[in-house]
């Protein structure tokens, strides 16, 4: 059995859907299925299990020094 549900949202949003589903080839519903699936499987959190978006920086363990240092590092690849 279905159930029906009806959401407003902008104008944007829903131009936003109908071209992406017709990117994929969908109905927009089967779209909005799907991607409300998505989000109840998988979360809206990020791989470091947080939505702050400092955290998620954090959890990119990307390289970090003394700003000078970096500065010259950058400089010397630039040569």
């Amino acid at each position: 059995m279905s159930h029906r549900l009806q959401v407003l949202i902008p104008v944007a949003l829903d131009a936003r859907i109908r071209k992406e589903a017709q990117r994929m080839r969908v109905s927009k519903g089967e779209w909005v299925r799907r991607a409300i699936e998505h989000v109840l499987q998988h979360g809206t959190q990020g791989a470091s299990g947080s939505t702050d978006p400092l955290t998620r920086l954090a959890a990119l363990n990307g390289p970090t020094a003394d700003i000078e240092e970096m500065l010259d590092e950058i400089e010397s690849g630039r040569s």
